[in-house]
């Protein structure tokens, strides 16, 4: 049995904390690991939890997404990240992806579905077909 997948899930929106957890637990064999509701206690969880990959938001206090996911580069460099914002813009993508972020999702494309959709390519890149 393949080791179970844990996601660190990092939005200053309790509510949308919430209901990407619940998104997450009933649509995927994925287990949340932690919350947090801004990019330092992130990179405090990232450190404690290790988790495969952070859901992280842009705009936040005390440390952005940008600059937490500096950080979580550099203290945990194989957790895959994927940025969940509101504020999608090319040079955002840019910057992202020169810190190691993969995606940049945006959150006004419609409900969570395209979300899970979206990890499943970054945690099984190559699935297998069941034999």
């Amino acid at each position: 049995m393949a080791p179970r997948v844990t996601i660190l899930i990092v939005d200053d929106s309790s509510i949308l904390r919430h209901s990407i957890r619940a998104c997450i637990e009933e649509n995927s064999p994925w287990h949340v690991c932690g919350e947090a509701e801004n990019g330092k206690i992130a990179v405090e969880k990232v450190m404690e939890l290790r988790p495969d990959l952070v859901l992280l938001d842009l705009s936040m206090p005390v440390m952005n997404g940008l600059d937490a996911s500096r950080r979580i580069a550099s203290v945990s460099p194989r957790t895959i990240m994927v940025m969940f914002t509101m504020h999608k813009s090319l040079q955002l993508v840019k910057s992202a992806k020169s810190i190691g972020i993969k995606a940049v999702l945006c959150k006004s494309d419609g409900d969570l579905d395209h979300l899970i959709d979206s990890i499943k390519g970054y945690l099984d890149p190559d699935p297998s077909p069941a034999v």
